[in-house]
Formats: structure tokens, sequence, C-alpha cells
């Protein structure tokens, strides 16, 4: 065979060099034990009762008289809250079993515990008012854990600035679910209230941390994608 078919060595060695760079800048795929726990935490989000460290926001709180109405638009909003904690579980595991840097790790599983615990009040809550959790909480869970994975792979500054601008437009969630609650459900406001004081402080942490401001573009399809969630949620 004509040798001078062939690239030169030098050619090879480029061309070599050029690969590892690219595949050394590429985050490490998950281990086998890695994609186990994301697994099992996924199980437990879904199936498992949630705990909480912290004594639950308004369990001091009198049950308030309501009419049957007032009741169910109250478990819907929670039941709605509820599923965001879902989501937001899933998206942290995802974006903390690809991201590289062990400090966006650590604010991504400290934000993830806390997410926890919002879970077991909304959960409480929403069985406190005679209610249901959504139907669609597996399928929630699945979309933003994929979310998350791939907000994960973009590199650690989109990977905060992506937990920063969810954390916001949680809190306008939030803000807008305090001015729908009936007046008198005081307990619910109370669990409402704490969570909105956590999402604040997280996104405040992702900044801090390194986090970029996303495009308008993508904060745009974020809002799109909530809105869808929530208005399906508060039925089903």
């Amino acid at each position: 065979m004509d040798s001078g078919n062939w690239p030169s060595a030098t050619c090879r060695k480029l061309v070599w060099a050029r690969y590892t760079r690219t595949m050394s800048a590429l985050p490490p795929l998950p281990t086998l034990d890695e994609l186990i726990v994301a697994f099992d935490k996924g199980l437990r989000t879904l199936l498992a009762p949630a705990q909480s460290l912290r004594p639950v926001p308004g369990a001091e709180l009198a049950e308030p008289e309501q009419t049957r109405e007032e009741r169910a638009h109250a478990a819907a909003l929670m039941r709605v809250n509820h599923c965001g904690e879902i989501c937001a579980q899933a998206l942290y595991q995802g974006q903390a079993l690809t991201s590289r840097n062990p400090g966006a790790r650590a604010a991504l599983e400290r934000a993830s515990q806390e997410e926890t615990e919002h879970l077991a009040w909304t959960e409480r809550r929403i069985e406190e008012l005679g209610g249901r959790k959504s139907l669609l909480n597996p399928a929630w869970y699945a979309g933003s854990f994929a979310i998350g994975a791939l907000a994960g792979l973009l590199g650690d500054r989109w990977n905060l600035g992506f937990l920063a601008e969810t954390e916001r437009q949680v809190v306008r969630h939030l803000e807008g679910h305090l001015r729908k609650l009936p007046a008198a459900d005081q307990k619910s406001r109370a669990v409402l209230e704490l969570m909105k004081e956590d999402e604040a402080r997280h996104a405040t942490s992702a900044i801090t941390q390194g986090g970029a401001e996303l495009p308008e573009p993508a904060k745009a399809a974020m809002r799109l994608s909530s809105s869808v969630m929530t208005g399906i949620a508060y039925w089903l």
C-alpha cells in the first residue's frame, strides 16, 4: 500500500492531541454506583414519605374553618407545590450527577436536602386538607431529571445559573399562591412563607458560587414549562 496515502506522524499526533483535549474538557460519565444512588433517590422521592429535620411550619396552629370549596382549592394549590418539589428534587439530582465542580455539587446537594423538607411539609398539608398528590409525579420527575442532567453537562456556571433562575421563578410562583390561598388558611400560608425564604436563599447562594445569568429565551422557556406543569397539576 502506498504510504503516501496515510497522514504523516506529525499530523496524527496533532489530531490525537486535539482529540484528547476535547475529551478531557467533557465531564466524566457517572459511575455505576452514582447511577444506582440516583435511581434509589428517585424511588424514595416518588414512593417513600419525605422526612423533615426542621419542625413543620404552622404545625402549632389550629386547623381553620373552611368551606369544602376552600379546602379543595387549598389542597390543589398545595398539590401544585408538592409537584414542584418533586421536580426540584429531580432537577438537583440530575444536575449534581453531571456537575464537575465539587463546590457546585455541594451547593446542589444542600438545596436538595431543603427541598426534601419542603416535600415533607407540602405532603403533610395535602393530607390534612384531604387532598391527594399529583398522578403525574413520575412523569414530572423523569422530565426534570433529564433537564437537570443536561444543565450539568453545560458546565458549572450554567448549571448554577439554572439553579438560581429556577429558584427565582419558584419564589414568584409561591408569592402568587400566597395571594390565592383562602384567607383563613394560615397553616398552608406558614408552609409557603418558609419555603419562599429557603428558595430565595438558594438563588443567592447559586449566584455567589459563580452562577451565570441565563439568556432571556432560556428563562422564557422555563416559565412556559412551569406554567404547563402547574396548570395540569392543579387538576391532576
